[in-house]
């Protein structure tokens, strides 16, 4: 059984993808089997972080335009995880990009995409890969594609930061997720600045949206100076951050 999981924005730049990422990495080095898929056809990116130039094939709009399977838009990154930190046995991580390219971007504005076809791709890559986690870095905001993302996992993170319109979206995100009946919600707040007092932000976090905050991470020079080079949780394990990243981890698991 394959355990889906939407990291979710309400507003961009919130570290979004980074943290799939990292996240992803972090379970397939515990021994599971994952895939990470970037929905933000828009705008994509998280292909960034495993080493990819902005010209590579097999992506995912590849799969949606009915030029390829779903299975091989799934490129093998295992060895960007294990490059880092030792993967345990079974341990295999894959990565379904979005294209970069300024024909395909533009084909997907002008055209969109039918969703449905976007929800048999994540079914099919379940199967076709044996995966014990699905991660789908989704397009930030609400939409249809998000709305779907949201309505098919089992586990919906909600990435946001300390940020008055970040928590006000991120309530409506809240409201939604609940009404479409996802079983567990769990929030990442992001890009705390030091010297806050993290129970009380905590309590507040809770009182606001009566969820878990599953970390809390911190704002770090040493992550922005990262600057999407590789997998921060697994190059620099030691760190307070990379600490939050293995802590939601242990929470999906459970």
């Amino acid at each position: 059984m394959t355990t889906v999981i939407s990291v979710h924005s309400f507003r961009g730049g919130t570290g979004k993808s980074n943290t799939a990422s990292n996240l992803a990495g972090q379970l397939a080095a515990g021994g599971a089997r994952v895939a990470v898929i970037d929905t933000d056809i828009q705008s994509p990116g998280i292909h960034v972080l495993f080493g990819f130039s902005d010209d590579l094939d097999h992506t995912l709009n590849d799969y949606l335009w009915g030029k390829i399977a779903i299975k091989d838009a799934a490129h093998d990154v295992t060895g960007v995880v294990a490059a880092s930190t030792p993967v345990a046995e079974g341990g295999a991580l894959f990565l379904v990009p979005s294209s970069m390219k300024a024909g395909d971007i533009a084909r997907v504005l002008r055209e969109g995409y039918d969703v449905g076809t976007l929800n048999d791709g994540f079914r099919d890559l379940a199967r076709d890969l044996a995966l014990d986690y699905l991660l789908i870095d989704t397009h930030p905001g609400l939409n249809e594609e998000t709305l779907l993302s949201i309505t098919i996992s089992d586990v919906l993170l909600l990435i946001l930061r300390p940020d008055r319109q970040d928590f006000q979206g991120t309530a409506v995100t809240v409201d939604v997720a609940r009404k479409l009946g996802v079983p567990a919600l769990f929030l990442v707040l992001n890009k705390v600045p030091t010297g806050v007092d993290l129970d009380d932000l905590r309590a507040q976090m809770t009182q606001a949206y009566g969820a878990e905050t599953a970390a809390i991470l911190p704002l770090s020079e040493e992550v922005v100076q990262n600057a999407s080079a590789g997998l921060f949780a697994l190059t620099s394990p030691d760190h307070p951050w990379s600490a939050e990243i293995r802590a939601i981890a242990e929470r999906v698991r459970q």
